[in-house]
């Protein structure tokens, strides 16, 4: 499969740039969290895996400083001047990789031009981190190109600088750092607070993740999400007037057994938001746990305590999220399901088994139509390597 998209693109950059000499191609996945939903900005742990569905760069090395971007899924070409990189709202997906080309230089990387022309299977706005994609195939591809070097851990933190400084998206770190550092039928435990992390062998064999695209736009999800960061920061505060322990800067930083001792000093709706991601950190350790013993069946358990954790404690659910998880648990031969991302729409992930996959597919998708009129989209992966040349 990935070999004709490479003979596609090929051809492709042959019409484009007169010839097919001396081109390179890397490919970098896409991502889905498996456990460890809203912790991220609290300092926590969350479980990611790359996926089996990715984004190509096929590119040659220009001799003057010229950067062409192209992309197979969109009609718009864009050419800027390494020596004048400005962010511009027309260039739309292009800013992604002009970020990273922005945010090299600006680490003193002098870099070479070149024409690079873009194509994903990775589906636009549907929670399986195409941003994250682009970024780190494109950090990749200019680094290969120019013969630079750079220590791997830098690259998702670089990655996450040109999102967050150039295109203007406050994104955390877990996407670049999984895109980078995934490896194929393994999971990633990231400690976001201090980017330790270890791989842990996904023993998936006859099982796939699903995703389930509700079709809702999480309209509510930015405003929500700032309103979360900033009650998180309220009751870490409060919490720390009563636990004396220097280190405390993060919910993840305090324990289970201390939130129960203070839970009463803490308000309305706070104490739940505080709640879920405690909990959900731990939960986070029972994952690696069931992972390394194989136990899919508790894992399932955990999906689907941090799906009812985030309905009821952090309520950043909504009725479509809550009918396709249901749904989902309906179904013979899944583990688990909860939803992924920041809330109020947007997908949700299944643990499958694969002999299941078409009856899921076909059940959750028409009792979902049935209940809500909406038709919805369904992704199966299967856990990748991270990104890399081929």
């Amino acid at each position: 499969m990935i070999q004709k998209r490479i003979e596609n693109l090929k051809e492709e950059f042959c019409k484009s740039y007169g010839s097919s000499d001396n081109i390179r191609v890397f490919n970098a996945p896409g991502r889905v969290n498996i456990i460890g939903e809203h912790t991220d900005y609290n300092g926590g742990l969350v479980l990611p895996v790359a996926i089996d569905k990715s984004i190509l760069a096929v590119a040659r090395v220009r001799e003057d400083r010229i950067l062409n971007l192209k992309s197979m899924n969109f009609s718009m070409e864009v050419s800027a001047s390494l020596d004048d990189i400005r962010y511009r709202k027309e260039d739309d997906w292009a800013n992604y990789p002009k970020g990273v080309a922005w945010v090299l230089e600006k680490e003193g990387l002098k870099l070479k031009g070149a024409d690079i022309i873009f194509e994903g299977e990775i589906p636009i706005g549907s929670g399986l981190s195409s941003s994250a994609a682009i970024e780190v195939v494109s950090m990749i591809t200019l680094l290969k190109l120019s013969n630079k070097k750079l220590p791997l851990k830098k690259i998702p933190l670089l990655c996450r600088k040109a999102e967050n400084e150039f295109v203007g998206v406050n994104c955390g770190i877990m996407d670049q750092f999984i895109v980078t550092f995934g490896k194929k039928n393994h999971a990633l435990i990231l400690d976001c607070k201090t980017l330790d992390y270890k791989l842990v062998p996904f023993q998936s064999k006859g099982t796939i993740l699903i995703v389930g695209n509700t079709k809702v736009k999480r309209g509510l999800a930015n405003s929500e999400y700032n309103k979360r960061v900033k009650e998180c920061a309220e009751g870490v505060k409060i919490l720390k007037e009563y636990i004396n322990r220097e280190e405390i800067e993060f919910l993840s930083d305090i324990t289970k057994e201390e939130f129960s001792r203070y839970r009463d000093k803490i308000p309305a709706p706070i104490d739940k938001r505080c709640e879920h991601v405690i909990n959900e950190n731990e939960r986070v350790r029972q994952a690696v746990d069931c992972l390394e013993k194989g136990d899919l069946e508790n894992l399932g358990k955990l999906l689907n305590a941090s799906h009812y954790s985030l309905r009821d404690l952090y309520e950043v659910s909504c009725r479509e999220l809550d009918v396709m998880v249901e749904s989902s648990l309906k179904i013979k031969g899944v583990y688990g399901a909860r939803m992924t991302g920041a809330g109020f729409g947007g997908c949700i992930i299944a643990l499958v088994e694969e002999r299941a996959k078409e009856e899921f597919v076909k059940r959750v998708g028409r009792d979902y139509q049935r209940k809500l009129g909406i038709k919805p989209d369904f992704y199966t992966c299967q856990v990748g390597d991270g990104a890399k040349e081929i």
